[in-house]
């Protein structure tokens, strides 16, 4: 069974914390990216408030999510295989390349994108995908939610017989300043790599 997140204080909504910013209740409020074919599930913490306004996965303008994407998976001989701008043809690339999106949090109490600040995380419930696609890698992006996954979720899918292995990896926001796009482009090319999804390979020097 998956569990609530216990904090220290219950903080709720309207509460002060930190530097004086407030805690809001926030609704995940859009479902998963998955199909029949799907065989890596990549988890998020909880949408900010951008990909929240935008009903999708990695929305802000400056995260580096989808330029990593497209930089391991579009066909170079094909130059319609972008991931693109839209929702619509984000969500078909990803299932194009056999990648599935969630979140660890179904709902919780955030100072807007700050994974730092939540509390009273509610989690969800990832059997109906691991149930309904081989999804062989469960891989998750950014600290949070690899700690939220391990606490409130793992314990649960043992429990009922899901074995998946599962890989942290670094945040793609652009708070994760101490990461460039090319670094991130390399950690990502390796986890999915592993996860046994064709992969660019990374680019040669040619002055070597």
């Amino acid at each position: 069974m998956m569990q609530r997140e216990e904090t220290d204080g219950h903080a709720r909504n309207g509460t002060t914390v930190g530097d004086g910013a407030r805690l809001t209740h926030v609704e995940h409020g859009f479902g998963p990216v998955w199909d029949a074919h799907s065989r890596v599930l990549v988890l998020g913490s909880m949408p900010s408030p951008k990909s929240r306004e935008a009903a999708f996965y990695y929305m802000h303008p400056r995260n580096r999510f989808w330029p990593v994407m497209e930089a391991l998976f579009a066909d170079p001989a094909d130059p319609t295989d972008l991931a693109g701008d839209s929702p619509s043809s984000r969500r078909a690339f990803a299932l194009r390349h056999h990648v599935a999106l969630w979140d660890v949090i179904a709902s919780c109490d955030i100072v807007g994108a700050s994974d730092a600040s939540i509390r009273n995380a509610v989690p969800n419930d990832l059997t109906p995908i691991l149930g309904g696609a081989p999804i062989g890698r469960i891989v998750t992006t950014g600290a949070k939610a690899a700690q939220l996954y391990r606490r409130l979720i793992a314990p649960g899918l043992a429990g009922m017989g899901f074995d998946v292995p599962t890989t942290p990896l670094p945040s793609t926001s652009p708070a994760n300043a101490s990461m460039s796009l090319e670094r991130l482009v390399d950690v990502y090319r390796e986890a999915f790599r592993e996860a046994g999804l064709p992969v660019a390979t990374a680019p040669t020097d040619a002055s070597m």
